[in-house]
């Protein structure tokens, strides 16, 4: 929509319906309203400023003509009232959304899977370069044929912090399979270094739910298991909104909403601002780092990048 006269049809025609051209009641209050408030409409070539103003004034007017006459309860009726305001909303939205700015570019990755314009990449196959030990000191994971592989030297973390952001990460289990349940090829991706997504061979190896592939550990299992056989490449993407901690010490919780593979597996699941089981960090923050497990088994990572939601 253009900043001129333009306005949607929806608005149009809901304007014009109440100022008198669809509806018999266009003769009394509302119709002066409405025709009022159509005006405003029209008016939003003029600065926003004049416009806004001019809304405000006509929003005036229902109040006033509703004490001087009686009309809008009398005669119209609470319908006719609502659709009066609802349609005065939706001039003020028009109006006041004239300086609203242009969404920023941002071009796609090539492939399935590939980083986007704007993406921070963490891991690309090369080096452990912005990663180190949650112990202090250089992340000694080992980078070989594109990956980063768990080693038993223990946690890794960004050394970057962030925010609300958009994650993708790519991991495979061993393909050969040892051990069972929480045994077998368990890793966990903890956003923000405090709340984990489960990384484990969910392949026909059954734990209990909120602690499989998928699953915010410990807090909800995922949808549906969408594992992948031993060994086979698998991504998550995440959207995560993190907790707000509060000046009186509460806290508006934040969300997750996973896809495995492709497939939604959690869905705006609350983040009440509790770490789960084996954090790295505690206690709700606006901004932390990426920390990936190591559980004694070789997992391995790659093609890992982010996008932040939030400055």
């Amino acid at each position: 929509m253009n900043h001129g006269v333009g306005v949607s049809t929806g608005v149009t025609r809901k304007m014009r319906g109440i100022s008198g051209g669809h509806n018999k009641s266009g003769s009394g209050t509302l119709g002066a309203v409405g025709r009022a408030a159509w005006g405003c409409i029209a008016s939003r070539a003029l600065p926003t400023g004049e416009s806004a103003a001019c809304v405000a004034a006509t929003e005036g007017r229902v109040a006033d003509s509703a004490i001087e006459s009686g009309r809008l309860g009398d005669r119209v009726g609470p319908t006719m009232k609502a659709k009066t305001l609802a349609a005065l909303a939706l001039a003020s939205l028009v109006l006041t959304g004239a300086e609203e700015k242009e969404p920023p570019v941002v071009t796609p990755g090539g492939t399935d899977g590939a980083p986007p314009s704007d993406a921070v990449v963490l891991f690309d196959g090369k080096d452990l370069s912005g990663w180190e030990s949650v112990r202090g000191g250089e992340a000694k994971w080992e980078v070989a044929d594109g990956a980063m592989v768990v080693n038993r030297s223990g946690n890794i973390r960004t050394r970057e912090s962030f925010g609300d952001i958009q994650l993708h990460i790519e991991w495979a289990t061993p393909s050969e399979v040892k051990g069972n349940g929480q045994g077998r090829g368990n890793s966990g991706v903890y956003l923000q270094g405090r709340y984990e997504i489960q990384v484990l061979d969910s392949w026909e190896n059954r734990t209990y739910p909120n602690g499989q592939a998928g699953a915010f550990y410990g807090n909800n299992p995922p949808l549906v298991n969408a594992s992948r056989k031993p060994g086979e490449w698998q991504s998550y993407d995440i959207v995560f909104i993190a907790p707000r901690p509060q000046e009186d010490g509460t806290v508006i919780p934040g969300s997750f909403t996973v896809f495995h593979n492709g497939v939604l597996i959690q869905n705006h699941i609350p983040i009440e601002g509790r770490k789960t089981t084996a954090a790295t960090y505690s206690g709700a923050a606006v901004k932390g780092p990426l920390v990936l497990q190591d559980h004694g088994n070789p997992v391995r990572y790659r093609n890992i990048w982010l996008r932040r939601l939030t400055p």
